[in-house]
C-alpha cells in the first residue's frame, strides 16, 4: 500500500495546519535478456480497456537478481519504466502500456524483488525491502538493458522508487509521474506518533511487526492482498480474475519476506544492509526532486496519502498535480490507464 509510514508522518501534521486530514480507511537489451512465455498457470482476465496480459515476459541479470520484465513498443523508442507497488504486480499496467507503445515508446514494466518471475541471483543475499535497497535494483535494471535515462512512473512502492532515483540520480530519470507525490522517508522520522485517526490506517504494518502477522500473512497472502485492494480503492469494481491474475505474482519464495521486512524496517524493527547507509542517510534529509514530475491522487484512495500543498515544496523542476475524478482509488494506472498514460507522456513534454 502507499509508502506513507514515513514522509507522511510528518506531512500529516502539515496537511492538518493546513485544515485537511487523510481520507477515510532507449537501448536494445543488454546482454542475457532472456524472452520468456508468459506463465500458462496466469488467469486471462481482460483490464480495464480488454488487454488480458502481456505477450512475452522478459528475464535480465541485474544487480543481485533476475528480473522478470514486460516489454512493449519499439526497442528504439524513447524507454518509459513504471514500476508497481504492494500488493500489485506488472499487471497494474496492462492497459497503459499498449498506449505507451502504440506513442512510440519502448514501455518496460519489472516485477520488483520479491514478485512474479524476479528472484534472487543467490541463497545468500538478505531478503531486504528497505527502500534504498528498491531503488538500487532498478539503476542496476537499467544498466543491465543499457538504458541511460528514462522516464519514470510509478504509485505506492514504485512511486517511493521513482521518487529516489530522481532526488539521488537524476540523470537517470528524465521526467517522473508519482502517484500521492513525495514518498521518501526516514527510520528517524517514524519514531514519532501520528494522531490515533492516522495510526488506525496502519493496522497492517502493526500486524507485520509481530510474528503473528508474519505468519498470518504467510497463511493468507491472497486474502490479504485482496483485502488492501478493497480498502485502498473502494470504488473499484475489480472482478474475481483480475486479482487472480496479479495474485500468482504473490506466489514468490521471497515475496512475504521482502513484505515484512519493509514494513518492520520502516518502523526500526529490523536491521538494512550497510551497503545502504550512505544512500539512506541522503534519503533521511528529504532531498528536492528537480526532473519534470507530474504528480496524481486518486478522489477516491483509501490509502493513507498526504494533501499535495503537504509535499509539492519538494518538487523544484517543472511540476504539476493532477487529481483524477470518477472514484478513482489507490491504483490509478489501473483503474485510470487512459488518464495515467498521458500524464506520463506530458510529464516527458514538460
Amino acid at each position: 500500500m502507499s509508502e506513507q509510514i514515513d514522509q507522511p508522518r510528518r506531512s500529516f501534521l502539515s496537511t492538518l495546519a493546513l485544515g485537511a486530514a487523510f481520507a477515510p480507511f532507449g537501448a536494445m537489451s543488454g546482454a542475457g535478456a532472456q524472452t520468456l512465455s508468459p506463465s500458462p498457470t496466469s488467469p486471462a482476465a481482460a483490464g480495464r480497456d480488454g488487454h488480458t496480459t502481456f505477450a512475452t515476459l522478459k528475464q535480465v541479470a541485474a544487480g543481485v537478481l533476475n528480473v522478470s520484465y514486460a516489454e512493449d513498443g519499439p526497442a528504439d523508442g524513447p524507454p518509459v519504466l513504471l514500476l508497481h507497488g504492494w500488493p500489485y504486480d506488472i499487471h497494474s499496467y496492462v492497459d497503459v502500456a499498449p498506449i505507451l507503445a502504440k506513442a512510440g515508446y519502448r514501455v518496460i514494466v519489472p516485477s520488483l524483488r520479491g514478485y512474479g518471475g524476479t528472484r534472487f541471483l543467490s541463497s545468500e543475499t538478505p531478503r531486504n525491502g528497505q527502500q534504498a535497497a528498491l531503488a538500487t535494483d532498478i539503476v542496476a535494471f537499467m544498466d543491465a538493458l543499457k538504458i541511460e535515462k528514462a522516464v519514470i512512473a510509478g504509485f505506492d512502492w514504485g512511486a517511493r522508487t521513482a521518487n529516489i532515483l530522481a532526488a539521488l540520480w537524476p540523470e537517470r530519470c528524465k521526467a517522473m509521474v508519482s502517484v500521492s507525490g513525495y514518498l521518501i522517508g526516514s527510520q528517524e522520522l517514524n519514531k514519532t506518533p501520528l494522531p490515533p485517526k492516522a495510526e488506525l490506517q496502519w493496522w497492517y504494518q502493526y500486524y507485520f511487526a509481530t510474528e503473528r502477522g508474519a505468519a498470518g500473512y504467510a497463511k493468507y497472502t491472497h486474502h490479504f492482498a485482496r483485502l488492501i485492494w478493497e480498502l485502498a480503492s473502494p470504488q473499484w469494481t475489480f472482478d474475481d480474475a483480475t486479482f487472480a491474475r496479479s495474485a500468482a505474482a504473490f506466489d514468490n519464495p521471497d515475496h512475504v519476506a521482502i513484505s515484512i521486512h519493509n514494513y518492520r524496517w520502516r518502523l526500526g524493527l529490523a536491521q538494512g544492509e550497510p551497503q545502504f547507509d550512505a544512500l539512506e542517510k541522503k534519503l533521511a534529509a528529504f532531498p528536492s526532486i528537480g526532473v519534470p514530475t507530474i504528480t496524481i491522487e486518486g478522489d477516491a484512495n483509501g490509502a493513507p496519502h498526504p494533501e499535495p500543498a503537504a509535499y509539492a515544496k519538494r518538487f523544484t523542476g517543472r511540476y504539476e498535480h493532477r487529481l483524477f475524478k470518477g472514484g478513482i482509488g489507490h491504483n490509478p494506472p489501473q483503474e485510470a490507464p487512459a488518464e495515467f498514460a498521458k500524464a506520463v507522456i506530458d510529464a516527458d513534454r514538460l
